[in-house]
């Protein structure tokens, strides 16, 4: 009877410290296999502490930023009216050299002369305003004539009439073929957005 209650009073005492312990520990497992484990890996670090930087530090850094914007801007204003020279068209030295050599003298027309260009210039816009105006008469012509022909056709069988105004389908699906500006080059393999760039730059130093 004794050892009974002895028995129930040690059980009861390893319950209670082994639910203290369970508690106390963690990630121990209190089953009968006996299991260490661990959390994740969470790869944090404390937070930087800021650094207190000056004012007038701050200040002085915003100063030679906007005075090197400033600069910029100056230069740009600058070589603004500075135009790109385009090689192709240059003259070369051995021309220039030679500019007073080749310069023509400016021609000084009579007053015959003067009057008689000045006519034929009046004559020659009279002719092109008739020719427009020809062409434009003729043009009404044509489309006046048309359009007798088409009522007159209407007058006749109005099935002729839908057919005759109905467009040409052969006409529509048009396509043109012309020789290309540079031929294509056999086996030519393009650059897979990759370039040199090899222009001058001009008004930069």
């Amino acid at each position: 009877m004794f050892s009974s209650l002895i028995l129930n009073q040690l059980s009861r005492l390893t319950l209670s410290s082994a639910s203290k312990l369970s508690l106390n520990t963690r990630n121990i497992s209190s089953s009968a296999v006996v299991q260490f484990r661990i959390t994740d890996q969470l790869c944090a670090e404390p937070l930087k502490k800021k650094k207190k930087v000056d004012p007038a530090i701050i200040k002085a850094r915003e100063d030679r930023r906007r005075k090197k914007l400033e600069k910029q801007i100056r230069k740009l204003q600058k070589n603004a009216r500075q135009l790109k020279p385009i090689e192709e068209i240059e003259p070369p030295l051995h021309l220039m050299d030679q500019m007073g050599k080749r310069k023509r003298p400016p021609v000084v027309l009579s007053a015959e002369e003067t009057e008689s260009r000045a006519l034929l210039l009046k004559e020659w816009t009279r002719y092109k305003k008739q020719e427009y105006m020809a062409n434009v008469a003729q043009i009404d012509r044509i489309m006046a004539a048309q359009r007798r022909a088409l009522d007159m056709l209407y007058e006749e069988s109005e099935d002729l009439y839908n057919e005759a105004i109905m467009p040409d389908l052969q006409l529509v699906p048009c396509s043109f073929t012309s020789t290309f500006s540079t031929p294509p080059i056999k086996n030519y393999e393009s650059p897979d957005g990759e370039y040199i760039d090899v222009s001058k730059k001009w008004g930069t130093k």
